[in-house]
Order: structure tokens, then C-alpha cells, then sequence
């Protein structure tokens, strides 16, 4: 498949999406496994936002695109969206705009002492794991809340909101609106507790190729989309 063709497709399928997206919530195209080709085609077609999952295929597509065309890099808004190790919590906090997946308090520091003072707080959302399933990552419900108010007092943190990837074997409306209330709980709480803080759980994550329409109607601010952009991995 040319370059060509393949932008033709890329810009094809986003068109297709942005038309069934409620024009407030933002897509995120996750070019995890994708060549920077793929992202430099998405954003021919104006898609700034990309999510990543592994941190050192992240870093050497970011450097490809700097290297290509440092004008576009520099417009692009990274989010990684993979599980988050304490290792890598320098180079996501280094490298990226956003974080979805804390979900530890133990890593709120590393990541806060890490971010560079030339850059803004890093954006965090709290992963949660809201059908409790034992694979998967995410904090407990019960652990949101001090989770939120210890990324909350971190100056190099901006405390966004919350992200949840449900069990796409359960009932995903039940999981999604269970999401919602939480985000709406945690929004009035956090705004009463740090009422002069900027974007302050604004944003809720949750949503991806086969079922963001549906978390649309429960709220979501930001869906991540794959293989509705790239094709299969």
C-alpha cells in the first residue's frame, strides 16, 4: 500500500468518526503499534491528539516526526495510555502531555519530581478499575479519592479527572454510567477542596473503537480510538 493511498484511508476513517462524535468530546488516535508514517498521515488529516501504550516505541516515533517535520511535532498533544511502571515514570513525565493510567499513589512524586519546569503540570487522569477485574490495572473505588486530592497538592501535576477501560464482556452502559457518577462525585469534591486550581477534573476518559459512542452518552470528554483510524493491529 503507497503512502498515498494509505493517508487516503487514514483521512477517510477520520472523517467518518469525527461525524459521530459529539462536537465537546476529543479524539484521541491511538497509533500504538502504528509507524510514525500513520501518524504523520493523521495529521495531514488535522488529528493532533495520539495516544501511545509503550514508552520506548513512543520516544522513537516522536523523535521520526521531530526529524520530519519539527513545525507539525511541535502542534502534536501525546497521551500514554499503557500501564505505568515506576521506571518509566521519568520518561512519561518528560516526553508526554498526558498520563490516563495513574492508579498508585506511590508514583504521584516520581512523576510530579520528575516534569520539567519548562514545561506545564503534567495532565493526570486516575485509572480506574471499575468492574474490579483482577488482570486489569486501576485503583479501587474506594481509593480515588485520596488518590485525587495526593495528585491534587502536586504543583507539577494537574489532577484532569478519571479514565476506566471496562470489561467489554460486561454490561458497558451499567460500567460507564458507574464512571459518570464517579467523575461528577469526585468533580464537585475536588473543586470545593482546590477551588482556585485551572481544568480541574474536567475530563473523562472512556471509550474506544467498538464502543465510544455509547460512553459518549454517559459523559465522556475524551475517547481513545485504534483500530477505527489505523485498521487492525
Amino acid at each position: 500500500m503507497t503512502l498515498n493511498t494509505r493517508t487516503i484511508e487514514i483521512t477517510q476513517n477520520l472523517t467518518a468518526l469525527r461525524e459521530r462524535l459529539p462536537a465537546h468530546v476529543k479524539l484521541i488516535a491511538v497509533s500504538k503499534t502504528k509507524p510514525a508514517s500513520d501518524v504523520m498521515a493523521a495529521t495531514d488529516a488535522g488529528q493532533r491528539l495520539f495516544g501511545e501504550n509503550y514508552v520506548q516505541e513512543a520516544l522513537a516515533k516522536q523523535a521520526e516526526l521531530c526529524a520530519s517535520n519539527p513545525a507539525i511535532a511541535a502542534q502534536l498533544e501525546w497521551h500514554f495510555i499503557g500501564p505505568l511502571q515506576s521506571n518509566k515514570c521519568r520518561e512519561i513525565a518528560e516526553n508526554f502531555d498526558w498520563l490516563h493510567t495513574l492508579d498508585r499513589a506511590k508514583l504521584a512524586p516520581l512523576l510530579a519530581n520528575a516534569r520539567p519546569v519548562s514545561k506545564p503540570p503534567l495532565n493526570v487522569l486516575i485509572q480506574v478499575n471499575i468492574d474490579a477485574e483482577a488482570t486489569k490495572s486501576g485503583c479501587a473505588v474506594t481509593d480515588i479519592a485520596p488518590l485525587a486530592r495526593l495528585i491534587a497538592k502536586h504543583e507539577r501535576l494537574a489532577l484532569r479527572g478519571l479514565m476506566a477501560i471496562p470489561n467489554p464482556a460486561g454490561d458497558l452502559g451499567q460500567s460507564f454510567a458507574a464512571m459518570q457518577r464517579l467523575f461528577h462525585s469526585l468533580q464537585s469534591q475536588m473543586q470545593d477542596e482546590f477551588p482556585d486550581q485551572r481544568n480541574l477534573c474536567d475530563s473523562l476518559s472512556m471509550g474506544m473503537s467498538d464502543d465510544f459512542e455509547l460512553a459518549c452518552t454517559y459523559g465522556a470528554t475524551l475517547v481513545r480510538v485504534g483500530s477505527g483510524i489505523f485498521g487492525a493491529r
